[in-house]
C-alpha cells in the first residue's frame, strides 16, 4: 500500500474535507479504519472483508461481503476504483460498479461506496481525493441555504402529474407513474368539464419533458433510452421534478378524497 494508517476517530465523516492535504492524495474512511495515500504510480488500496490483507476493512462481520471487495489503484495521474468481489459497488447517481468491469475513475472531492450485505445491511467506505490545487472546500455552515431549482407549472400541469406521480408521493415502495388512461379518468372525476382524454393528457406530459429535457435534465426523450422504454419516461419525469421538490407529498391535498 505505501500509505498511513489515520484514527478512524480523527475524522468522523469525510464529507466537509480533510486537513493538512497534498495535492492528488486519497483519504478513504470505513467504520473503523481510515487510510491515507499520497499519488505515486501504481499504488494501491485495497478494501474488503479480510481485514489482515486488506489495507481498509470494510463489512467485517458480513459473510455476504467479499474478502478483497476492491481497489483502488493510481494510474495515468489518478485514481481508479475497481470491484475486485462478488457485489457490485453502489456509487451517488444511482452508478454501480460491477465485478469484472472497467475500472470507474474517481474525480476530486466527496465520494460514498457502498456494498450490500446480509439482511438489507449496507457498508460504507469514504473516499475523498484532493484537488490538485491541494485546497479544501470552504466551511459554509453559516452561509444562506441555497434554494432548489423548482420549475414552473400551470395549475393543469401541476394536477396531472400529482394524479401520474401519487404513488410517489404517497413514497410508496416500489412506484410507479399511472397510465395515461388512468390519469385521464382521474382528471376527469376532478375536472369533469375540462374533457379530458388520454391523448390530452400526453400532451401536457410531453410538454413538461420538452421543458426539462432543454434545461439539461436527463432521461426525458426516448433518444436517450434503451427499449424497451415503458413508463420510465414518466418515472424520470416524476423523479426529477419530487428531487427539486417541485412536486412535494403535500400537493396530494390537491386530489379530492384522497387516502
Amino acid at each position: 500500500m505505501g500509505g498511513t494508517r489515520m484514527d478512524a476517530r480523527q475524522y468522523e465523516h469525510l464529507r466537509r474535507g480533510v486537513t493538512d492535504p497534498v495535492p492528488g492524495s486519497l483519504f478513504a474512511l470505513a467504520l473503523s479504519q481510515g487510510v491515507t495515500l499520497e499519488p505515486a504510480p501504481g499504488r494501491q488500496l485495497r478494501f474488503g472483508r479480510n481485514r489482515p490483507q486488506v489495507d481498509l476493512c470494510l463489512g467485517e462481520d458480513d459473510l455476504r461481503v467479499s474478502r478483497q471487495t476492491g481497489v483502488i489503484s493510481h494510474r495515468d495521474g489518478g485514481w481508479q476504483v475497481t470491484n475486485t468481489g462478488r457485489l457490485p459497488i453502489r456509487l451517488p447517481g444511482d452508478q454501480w460498479l460491477f465485478p469484472g468491469h472497467d475500472p470507474l475513475p474517481l474525480v476530486p472531492g466527496y465520494t460514498p461506496m457502498f456494498v450490500r450485505g446480509t439482511r438489507g445491511r449496507e457498508h460504507m467506505m469514504e473516499v475523498y481525493v484532493i484537488g490538485p490545487d491541494g485546497a479544501c472546500p470552504p466551511s459554509l455552515f453559516d452561509a444562506v441555504t441555497q434554494p432548489p431549482k423548482r420549475y414552473w407549472l400551470t395549475p393543469d400541469e401541476k394536477l396531472v402529474l400529482v394524479v401520474l406521480g401519487q404513488r410517489y408521493l404517497a413514497q410508496e415502495a416500489f412506484a410507479q407513474p399511472l397510465g395515461r388512461r388512468q390519469v385521464a379518468e382521474e382528471m376527469a372525476e376532478l375536472q369533469p368539464d375540462a374533457d379530458w382524454s388520454d391523448r390530452r393528457v400526453e400532451r401536457v406530459l410531453a410538454a413538461v419533458r420538452q421543458r426539462l429535457h432543454q434545461d439539461g435534465v436527463p432521461g426525458l426523450t426516448k433518444e436517450e433510452l434503451v427499449e424497451p422504454i415503458g413508463n420510465m419516461l414518466n418515472h424520470n419525469l416524476v423523479q426529477a421534478l419530487m428531487s427539486t421538490s417541485t412536486l412535494v407529498p403535500a400537493d396530494l391535498s390537491l386530489l379530492d378524497g384522497w387516502d
